[in-house]
């Protein structure tokens, strides 16, 4: 049962990561590399206030949102002046940077050491201790967040996003400022993946830089993708597939001295079937 809910907690987490890029790289058409980095910068600092001050979760959490959007406003005032391609390589950049600032500026982050002893969440006097309670809280963002993605993606914000990623020559021609239109996207896209290294920080109560690697932003785009590019509810169901599955795999009697290496076949072969049978992800009739 706690084992289930472990996991239960992790596809809560994943799809706020994939929602929170769904925004930049499906509606807004920035396909970004740099996803785990602000996923990381939300954890940090959720430890580091956490640990050093005692602030309380819901003091940190606009906290860090905040240094997670303003990171990403210098960064895209940058990046968002090249195009295509070039974009990518700047997020793969950015990406880079932040997992070596974890993992080299040791007087704040401890470097490979980590941060533990990250606190329990405290609500209105009420510690979220149990696995139960912290999954409730997680379903409690989670909604949160997809119903105000939602609004916001069905607004005339997400139309012109809609508008500007199917075509900025077009768009630019109707008078829509295309530059700051991206900007403010990207910078929302980050602030939103504060949230879960909010919590993931507090959940774990230990965190280090190998949880928000290049590997890592590459899992979260591949739920995007999978899950289908502008569609929130194929980000949820995406989630729950490729956090879940690897885990299902375990039970396949296998025998002990390749089971790993036979999961990872079995994984990587699914994934390409899913890619090729729904190649508009998996939700596409919920557009």
């Amino acid at each position: 049962m706690e084992y289930m809910l472990h996991l239960l907690i992790l596809v809560g987490i994943y799809i706020m990561l994939s929602q929170s890029l769904n925004l930049s790289a499906g509606f807004g058409g920035m396909m970004s590399l740099a996803h785990a980095g602000f996923y990381g910068v939300g954890a940090y600092t959720a430890a580091l206030f956490a640990v050093n001050y005692q602030l309380p979760f819901l003091l940190v959490l606009p906290i860090a949102m905040l240094l997670s959007g303003l990171l990403a406003l210098i960064v895209s005032a940058i990046a968002l002046r090249t195009v295509d391609s070039y974009f990518i390589v700047c997020t793969l950049g950015i990406q880079v940077v932040i997992f070596s600032l974890m993992h080299n500026w040791t007087s704040l982050t401890r470097g490979a050491f980590g941060i533990p002893g990250i606190p329990s969440i405290e609500l209105f006097g009420v510690m979220i201790q149990s696995r139960l309670s912290f999954l409730f809280l997680t379903l409690f963002l989670v909604v949160l967040m997809f119903f105000f993605l939602k609004k916001l993606t069905e607004s005339s914000f997400g139309r012109t996003l809609r508008a500007l990623s199917e075509d900025e020559i077009f768009a630019q021609s109707l008078g829509k400022n295309v530059y700051l239109f991206k900007v403010i996207t990207f910078t929302m896209s980050a602030m939103f993946a504060a949230v879960p290294g909010t919590l993931y920080a507090h959940y774990i109560t230990y965190i280090d830089p190998t949880s928000f690697t290049i590997d890592e932003s590459v899992f979260i785009l591949s739920i995007v993708i999978i899950g289908g590019m502008r569609n929130l509810w194929g980000s949820v169901i995406a989630s729950a597939f490729l956090v879940l599955l690897p885990e299902a795999l375990r039970f396949v009697g296998m025998p002990s001295s390749v089971a790993a290496n036979i999961r990872q076949i079995i994984y990587g072969g699914i994934l390409i079937f899913m890619m090729f049978r729904y190649n508009r992800g998996v939700a596409h009739k919920y557009e």
